[in-house]
């Protein structure tokens, strides 16, 4: 039973690591500027600084949820039900997100990569909303087992972050590969197949938890 229980924690902190971090919003945006402008490493840097920040708030989402373990016991399939109709709100609303870019101003100085993941770190957590969504992909992949709380709420986490890292590095390499090639078209691309999974893998959910409720 545990080991299923390491699996699964690993499995779904990855995934919601990367769920959290794909939609293009303004550190997306940021992110990938500095990929194409500075370099890729630029741009890799300011995703971890990123992924620290959603770590810290994956953080407190956990302590917060687990001090409600026990209505979440009770209450799963409710909550899967109301977390699946969240994230298809979240993915229609990414899919109508049309991002852009702005080139940065000439004469810009080129920031060190611990400055790029510092400025990335404080915008990121400057923005406490982003609690709901983990609450949201918590609630929908029973995120936390009461009875190896601490234990796969670690291993969660550190899913979390890895995901997150893993997010950011092969999006910055294929941004950095293709270069002049990736503008606002490519963003919008990004931003509608992000969009479309999240909604796609909400119904899916939706139609399971409904089934076993």
């Amino acid at each position: 039973m545990l080991s299923e229980w390491i699996i699964k924690s690993a499995i779904y902190g990855f995934l919601i690591g990367i769920l959290v971090s794909a939609p293009m919003g303004p550190i997306g945006l940021m992110c990938l500027q500095r990929t194409i402008y500075k370099g890729r490493w630029h741009g890799f840097f300011s995703g971890i600084g990123a992924a620290f920040s959603d770590l810290i708030y994956a953080m407190i989402t956990s302590m917060g949820m687990g001090i409600v373990v026990l209505f979440i016991e009770d209450n799963q399939s409710f909550l899967q039900i109301a977390g699946s109709i969240l994230l298809m709100f979240f993915g229609i609303y990414i899919f109508r997100t049309n991002p852009q870019f702005r080139t940065p101003k000439e004469g810009s100085r080129k920031k060190s990569y611990s400055q790029d993941a510092l400025t990335a770190f404080f915008l990121t957590v400057s923005n406490p909303l982003i609690i709901f969504l983990f609450i949201a992909l918590f609630a929908r992949f029973n995120f936390i087992d009461p009875d190896y709380q601490l234990f796969s709420m670690a291993l969660g986490l550190f899913g979390i972050f890895s995901g997150a890292i893993f997010w950011w590095f092969v999006l910055t390499m294929l941004v950095g590969m293709l270069h002049g090639k990736f503008q606002n078209r490519g963003l919008l691309i990004i931003n509608r197949s992000v969009g479309a999974i999240i909604f796609i893998l909400s119904v899916f959910g939706l139609i399971y938890s409904i089934y076993h409720y």
